[in-house]
């Protein structure tokens, strides 16, 4: 079996990744996403990871090197990840009640020929009305920092989340079961 590496810190991604790889390293990329340059929010997260499993794969050989992104878009905007608490606080007053879209971007890099395969998987999400004091504390537990779109689906699902269209998966950060056969392709 090729060594895997995951090129994200994400704990999320991590847990995910173990559904298809029991044993893989993980190596954080250095790129630095505001320079990526993109024509949609769906080429900027493909073209996101991409940059990430290239990062990884120059410093890695004889591996496959799984890079990802993921970005929440609320009509033709995208929410990284909130700043601070006040912003955080903004990004769930504006999903709240309406629908958008989760877009993971993902790559799989083979650091020694740096052949790549890469796409995009889009979940929409509709968050149910959400009362301001729910966000409050969802926002004082810290978690939003590091999430797109200031939150993490898992950890709050049954008083913010009215519906999910598409793959679960995918909205906490990686979409597995594409991913698995990009793997399979590259370990042919």
């Amino acid at each position: 079996m090729t060594k895997i590496i995951l090129a994200s810190a994400s704990p999320r991604r991590k847990e995910l990744l173990k559904k298809i790889a029991p044993t893989f390293e993980v190596v954080v990329s250095d790129v630095n996403e505001e320079a990526v340059v993109a024509a949609s929010p769906e080429d900027f997260a493909e073209k996101a990871a991409i940059a990430k499993a290239k990062s990884v794969a120059k410093k890695e050989k004889g591996s496959l090197i799984i890079g990802a992104d993921t970005i929440v878009v609320l009509g033709d905007r995208i929410l990284g990840k909130p700043k601070d608490n006040s912003e955080a606080a903004a990004m769930l007053q504006g999903l709240s009640g309406r629908s958008h879209r989760v877009i993971t971007g993902f790559a799989v890099v083979n650091s020694d020929s740096m052949e790549c395969r890469s796409g995009y998987e889009t979940t929409i999400v509709r968050m149910k009305p959400v009362p301001d004091k729910l966000i409050a504390d969802y926002v004082a537990t810290g978690r939003p920092l590091d999430k797109a779109g200031a939150y993490g689906i898992q950890e709050l699902e049954e008083g913010f989340v009215e519906k999910v269209d598409g793959d679960y998966d995918n909205v906490i950060g990686l979409p597995i079961i594409r991913l698995a056969g990009l793997i399979k392709e590259m370990e042919r």
